[in-house]
């Protein structure tokens, strides 16, 4: 099992509630959604945490509740935030838009004509003949 989530304490093998902590969660919930950055709601809340701390106990759904930890927020105020939270972060253009895959054809096969020159220099012959190809491949449109 991972490390135990702010909020939360392990008694007896059992997650419980902090009450404290939990109250904290809320007030951060709270101040989030009323228009405070992660900075200032962590602040209002008496949680310190980095930035990106705060972020993801926004985006923890364990404090949803599940087999193991008792809820802590309401699916409500938890789905409320996660909205506001993607719509400041496309507002701010910090949102990750994937780049559309250009497919590219790479051939399978090449033709070409024989060769019409000849060289005494097997280097010069094996240039001409790698030309013949290249020649080839820009004509089909492959690079």
């Amino acid at each position: 099992m991972s490390h135990t989530p702010f909020g939360y304490r392990i008694e007896n093998g059992k997650a419980v509630i902090d009450k404290e902590a939990a109250e904290q969660i809320k007030t951060l919930f709270q101040s989030y959604l009323s228009g405070d950055s992660l900075a200032t709601a962590a602040k209002k809340a008496g949680i310190k945490a980095f930035h990106s701390g705060i972020g993801r106990m926004l985006r923890n759904t364990r404090y949803l509740g599940d087999e193991f930890y008792p809820s802590i927020i309401d699916k409500d105020t938890f789905n409320t935030a996660e909205a506001e939270r993607i719509m400041r972060a496309e507002r701010l253009g910090r949102t990750k838009k994937s780049k559309q895959v250009k497919e590219v054809v790479y051939p399978t096969t090449f033709r070409m004509k024989e060769g019409t020159e000849e060289f005494d220099d097997p280097f010069g012959q094996a240039e001409y003949a790698y030309s013949l190809i290249e020649m080839e491949v820009n004509k089909n449109g492959c690079q």
